[in-house]
């Protein structure tokens, strides 16, 4: 069985040491393989945030770990570093990779970068993304579970959300699906949740899930919901992946497990 953990909007320069303490017991307990950084890393872009979520990382001992920015990961009001250099803080924690890929025994993962200097916070899949990512898809192993990464959503629960979409969420979402996606991994709303993309793009031609983080360990939780990080088991050639939620739990120091689902792969 192989474990990965979906760690996202971390936003360094707003951790919490219990929180971020608790964090590293559950890994050293779950031991998982793969570790998945989506987005919003650091709050303000600065090298000294990178710097601390660089040794976060490092002290995680995943021996596989991903990351790709959000829209918190390049300069807000240094308009000069946005437009010239918006990545240069990152690639110097994480290296000069903004998309990068996984391709072991159990998983196919494919990650991209979705932000975009010229918007604020709204995050763009292009035409070229989309099919690059297909074509990738295709190329995976029949007994892999295949997964996509992106910071912002290609589904929400809440209209509230809907204006924090990824812009091309739908054309994105109908040829990864028919490409053979099973899950479609994210964060930037701050809101964990597990949902059918069929209920909102009815006629897809397979069955596949958007699988959604909370915030892990930043102060900057929504309203009721507290931190959190999802957990994906999966063993290869299984016909079913299971996908946990991991609450922090403030009386316990702890996080706990609070929601299991086990998903049917469509295969």
């Amino acid at each position: 069985m192989s474990l990965l953990i979906q760690i996202s909007d971390t936003h360094f320069g707003t951790e919490q040491a219990a929180v971020v303490a608790a964090l590293y017991r559950l890994t050293q307990a779950l031991k998982p393989d793969v570790a998945i950084l989506s987005g919003d890393i650091t709050q303000r872009a600065r090298s000294r945030q990178f710097a601390a979520a660089r040794r976060f990382l490092d002290e995680l001992h995943v021996p596989k770990v991903m990351s790709i920015p959000g829209n918190h990961d390049i300069p807000l009001l240094d308009v000069f570093a946005r437009m010239l250099y918006p990545y240069r803080n990152y690639m110097r924690a994480f290296g000069a990779e903004l998309e990068p890929q996984l391709d072991c025994e159990a998983f196919r993962i494919v990650a991209l970068n979705t932000t975009r200097p010229t918007r604020h916070k709204n995050g763009e899949v292009s035409p070229h993304q989309i099919e690059r990512v297909t074509e990738q898809l295709r190329a995976a192993r029949p007994t892999q579970l295949r997964i996509v990464v992106t910071h912002q959503p290609v589904q929400v629960m809440h209209p509230q959300d809907v204006e924090n979409l990824l812009i091309g969420h739908e054309a994105a979402a109908r040829a990864w699906v028919g490409a053979g996606a099973d899950l479609m991994m994210g964060g930037h709303i701050h809101l964990p949740y597990v949902l059918p993309l069929k209920r909102m793009f009815p006629g897809l031609s397979r069955s596949a899930w958007v699988v959604q983080a909370g915030t892990a360990i930043s102060s900057r939780t929504r309203a009721g919901i507290p931190n959190s990080v999802n957990v994906v088991h999966h063993e290869c050639g299984a016909i079913s992946c299971g996908i946990e939620r991991w609450d922090f739990q403030a009386t316990a120091g702890a996080f706990t497990c609070v929601a299991r689902e086990q998903l049917v792969l469509d295969r």
